[in-house]
This record gives structure tokens, C-alpha cells and sequence, in this order.
């Protein structure tokens, strides 16, 4: 990567000794870049939101909000860190992490280099992950879905155009083209017709019917 920026990262863990090794691992390689590094969900978040970075590694058990909620939070910036996941390669974990939204998982015990080639990956904009069964993932797709493209599903069934999104959403119509773009890919689907049809054969349908009051 000769003549090219360091990668800027930000390292969130509760672990002191975790932050410090790996704080110390990426100041030696001069692919990265530390910016800062949070011992809380809500440390990661305030920093970042003074100075943006490519990528995150983060614990999955950040406290207080945990990597999943973290995750769901930093899918609606619109300049979000890529996230790689670093945590015991235990259970379902390295799933959780996909399906949240995560760009990669590492596993603590795996060596160094790995997390360091991991970052410079999920920086080169691949994605990292141990072996999993896709069906898995393809099962419910909502799940892949942040809390602003579900609202944007929702609001998108009644046929609203995309400037009219802008208002609904408060936010820019190039923002709504992008969440638009996201929403097509994780669904499986072309075109808005399609995406509604999909809303209309979802849970998202029964869930907006509950909170509307409207009878099923």
C-alpha cells in the first residue's frame, strides 16, 4: 500500500489490556492509522461523531448498548465506519455479527496479522468472515434491514415518491436513493414494486398495522 493514506480506525473494547495490545499492534503497521479507542458503546459513538473513520473494531459485548445495537446505530450515518467484529469465535456469534451488518468478524484467538489483514480488507471493501451457512442468513431478511430502511419500506408501500421520502424521513433525497439502493440489495429484489410486494408478504406489514391501529 506504498503512497497510499494510513487506514484511520477506531478500537472500542471494556477490556483495558485488549485496548492497549491492540492500540500498540496497529501503531506498529503503517497501513493504520489509531485515531481513538472507547471503553463503551457510547464512548465509540461520541468520538466518532467528531471524527469519522474507515473502520471500527469493536467488542461485541461493548457495554452498555453492545456491538449489535452499536451496529444497528452507527447503519443510519451516512459516513459509518466499516465495523469488523472482535470477539470469542463462540455459538452463532460470527452470524450475529453478518446479520447485524458488520463488515467482518475476527476471532480473539486467532493471531495478530489476521486482525491486521482483516482491517485492511474491510478498508479495500471486502467482507470477512468465517465459513457460515447463507441459507441461515437468507431466511429472514428483514433482520438485515436498519431501523431507517425499515421506516423507509414502510413508508415506501404507500407509494411515495422519492422526494416525498425526503419529507417524511427528513432526510436528503440523495440519502433516501442510497437507503433505496441498500434496501433493493438485502431484499432480493429489483424495483420498488418489488419491495412493496415483499413489505405487503412480511411481518413488517402486520407490525405497522399494530402500531397504526389499522385491523388486520
Amino acid at each position: 500500500m506504498k503512497n497510499t493514506a494510513p487506514i484511520d480506525i477506531i478500537l472500542a473494547d471494556s477490556n483495558p489490556l485488549v485496548l492497549s495490545a491492540l492500540s500498540e499492534l496497529i501503531d506498529r503497521d503503517p497501513r493504520l492509522s489509531l485515531v481513538a479507542t472507547a471503553a463503551t458503546a457510547e464512548g465509540f459513538l461520541g468520538t466518532f461523531m467528531r471524527v469519522p473513520v474507515q473502520v471500527a473494531v469493536i467488542d461485541w459485548n461493548i457495554p452498555v448498548l453492545g456491538g449489535a445495537k452499536l451496529i444497528e446505530i452507527l447503519r443510519d450515518q451516512e459516513q459509518a465506519p466499516r465495523i469488523v467484529v472482535y470477539a470469542e469465535d463462540t455459538g452463532d456469534l460470527p452470524r450475529l455479527a453478518m446479520t447485524a451488518g458488520a463488515a467482518a468478524f475476527a476471532a480473539r484467538s486467532s493471531d495478530a496479522e489476521t486482525l491486521l489483514e482483516t482491517c485492511i480488507d474491510v478498508a479495500a471493501g471486502k467482507m470477512v468472515f468465517p465459513f457460515i451457512d447463507v441459507r441461515n442468513l437468507q431466511s429472514d431478511p428483514i433482520q438485515m434491514l436498519s431501523r431507517k430502511e425499515r421506516a423507509m419500506l414502510a413508508a415506501l408501500s404507500k407509494g411515495l415518491t422519492n422526494r416525498e421520502l425526503s419529507r417524511e424521513l427528513e432526510i436528503t433525497v440523495n440519502t433516501v436513493k442510497f437507503h433505496l439502493s441498500n434496501l433493493y440489495e438485502k431484499l432480493g429484489v429489483k424495483n420498488r414494486a418489488q419491495a412493496i410486494a415483499f413489505f405487503y408478504s412480511s411481518r413488517l406489514a402486520i407490525e405497522s398495522e399494530d402500531r397504526s391501529g389499522i385491523p388486520r
